[in-house]
């Protein structure tokens, strides 16, 4: 079993346009409402894998009932910690070309009791659980230390732990040794505080966040592939994407794919990409099942590129 925990969660409307033309009437040619963040899109990645999930997240008002009711019609089971403030909601505009804009609200502030219930919440639900995955920006009233305690905490009761936040949350928990961290290409230079040009300056970025504390490092590079540095070693892996519809919760499906394959190696990264190729070919932030990926697109080497310039550099 797979355990997530959302801190933020967020009832998400995705509207497919045409193009997006600021100041006109844009009429939308989909529209899709999903429950939302990043730990929840790994749940769904996780429950369209075929295996078993909870998903543990603060729910507040009639948008987090309906992200509830909308993840039990899923087949996900869910942990809820009820707090008093209504859980967020947001707007994704997706053009045809591919460009995404996202507009997120800020969500609700939790109080001390409601931070140490979802504390509390994970510690009950994690007996049994193969991997915890902690996911997603820290809503008001949870310090940056946050996610450090937890996974003090779970490592206490012997589950590993899958960290995917960034900024001042990332480097605070990297001292209580995470076994794996997922950051993407930005995520990853705001880390280390220096822009990442080529293959070779993501891999350096890594090897310093493990050095840190990170135990494994999986990076997602965009449309450049991923990067996976643990202690056996380091692998890049790529796959072709023909088209891109929309990229909203790729990264969380890539470490729903990376978890489901083991956590570990070269192929456990060939998974977490074959499974982000297959997210941003479909509709909103649609979950591919296993009829959706295509494991022979995809190319995990040792001999990492690391002259190869990024197609989408950081400064």
């Amino acid at each position: 079993m797979i355990l997530t925990v959302t801190p933020n969660p967020s009832l998400d409307r995705t509207y497919e346009v045409p193009s997006l033309d600021r100041g006109e009437v844009v009429r939308a040619t989909g529209e899709r409402v999903d429950p939302g963040g990043k730990g929840v899109n790994v749940s769904r990645a996780v429950t369209a894998a075929g295996r078993r999930t909870v998903a543990v997240l603060p729910l507040g008002g009639a948008p987090g009932a309906l992200v509830a009711d909308l993840l039990d019609a899923q087949g996900i089971e869910v942990a809820p910690v009820p707090v008093a403030g209504a859980t967020r909601s947001n707007i994704a505009l997706a053009e045809a070309d591919g460009v995404l804009t996202k507009i997120n609200a800020p969500g609700p502030e939790l109080t001390p009791a409601e931070r140490e219930l979802l504390l509390d919440t994970v510690r009950r639900q994690s007996p049994g659980a193969g991997w915890i995955a902690c996911c997603g920006s820290l809503p008001r009233g949870l310090a940056p230390s946050w996610y450090a305690e937890l996974v003090a905490r779970v490592h206490a009761e012997g589950v590993r732990v899958a960290l995917d936040t960034s900024g001042p949350a990332l480097l605070a928990a990297l001292r209580e040794r995470p076994d794996v961290v997922k950051p993407n290409a930005g995520e990853l230079a705001e880390a280390v505080g220096r822009p990442l040009v080529t293959v070779g300056d993501a891999l350096k970025a890594a090897e310093e966040l493990r050095g840190r504390g990170a135990r494994a490092v999986l990076a997602s590079l965009g449309a450049d592939g991923q990067l996976l540095v643990e202690d056996d070693g380091a692998w890049f892996g790529t796959a072709a994407v023909d088209a891109v519809r929309s990229n909203v919760g790729a990264g969380d499906s890539s470490l729903a794919g990376f978890l489901v394959a083991g956590g570990r190696g070269p192929e456990a990264l060939a998974s977490a990409v074959a499974h982000g190729a297959a997210a941003v070919r479909l509709p909103g932030s649609v979950m591919p099942a296993p009829a959706d990926l295509d494991p022979a697109a995809v190319t995990v080497t040792a001999d990492v590129p690391a002259d190869r310039p990024l197609r989408e550099p950081v400064s």
